[in-house]
């Protein structure tokens, strides 16, 4: 829930919006590239004056995204990669296929939990390492198959929290996703409602690997104590309705210096209502190379 490291607007190029991504092959086959770590993509994006206050139609377009994959998305697949500052360190891009299935209730029984399948591409050092969640299953706990150039086909159980668990990211994996995210950006916008100095702009048109996308950009003039960030940046998929790309940067320690990147979590190749079972958050299942006999 990492590869689109800035988002300028060009006024004196006519409203030019470039966006660098890093490329790098996938599994699916050599004609598949994801859009990460070399080259430059560029897109083509004009700001309109919005008919709205920018802050509340980009609370208003966090809303559709909520609303839509509450009611219309019972599941998806993609590939997300992340980029997070772990105890003021920035870690390595992490590239991963994930399988999501969300919460599906009967009245007040939840009868599909909130599932998740993680198999990480890269870094070599996490290559191949695989995770499953499934809320209120397993006592509460993840399972973990290692992967990466060290044990890796050792398998084990963490909960979702524990300092393990967390040694390399802001967030454990109960809160991935798309419609996590978009509760933080529902969340962070509510809360900036009520703060003094909130800049947002909308800039529409923009395409990112021709897709056309919607870019919320905000940024803070002052410190206060309630903001989590300096500046953010949110590209919303305009056909899917769902929230691609969300980037947030610290204030620098000196004025004038750029501001320090914080997290940043990139979605493609989604793929929705894909039919999911609980067969795909079962260790062992064939496809996945956990330790089958395993018990948590």
């Amino acid at each position: 829930m990492a590869f689109v490291p800035d988002v300028l607007l060009d006024a004196e190029s006519g409203g030019k919006l470039w966006l660098p991504f890093m490329v790098r092959s996938l599994f699916f086959s050599s004609c598949l590239v994801l859009l990460i770590l070399t080259g430059r993509a560029s897109l083509a994006a004009e700001e309109l004056p919005p008919e709205e206050d920018p802050l509340r139609a980009s609370l208003r377009i966090a809303y559709d995204a909520q609303k839509r994959m509450q009611e219309s998305i019972q599941d998806y697949t993609c590939l997300l990669t992340r980029r997070e500052r772990v105890d003021g360190r920035l870690i390595d891009h992490e590239t991963m296929f994930v399988k999501i299935r969300h919460a599906q209730k009967r009245g007040d029984e939840v009868v599909e939990p909130f599932s998740v399948y993680v198999r990480f591409l890269n870094p070599d050092r996490v290559k191949g390492r695989e995770v499953i969640y499934v809320e209120g299953r397993n006592n509460g706990r993840i399972i973990v198959r290692n992967g990466g150039t060290r044990f890796a086909h050792i398998t084990t159980s963490l909960m979702p929290d524990s300092p393990a668990a967390m040694q390399h990211t802001r967030y454990p994996i109960s809160e991935i996703g798309m419609l996590n995210l978009t509760r933080r950006l529902i969340e962070n916008g509510e809360r900036e409602l009520m703060a003094n100095g909130c800049q947002t702009k909308l800039i529409r048109g923009a395409k990112v690997n021709g897709r056309p996308c919607t870019v919320i950009q905000v940024a803070h003039t002052t410190r206060q104590s309630e903001l989590q960030y300096k500046t953010a940046r949110i590209l919303i998929d305009d056909e899917l309705v769902l929230p691609i790309h969300y980037s947030a940067y610290d204030w620098p320690p000196k004025e004038g210096d750029p501001p320090i990147l914080l997290e940043e979590y990139t979605y493609t190749e989604i793929k929705l209502n894909v039919g999911l079972t609980d067969w795909d958050f079962d260790h062992r299942n064939e496809a996945y190379q956990f330790l089958k006999s395993y018990s948590p």
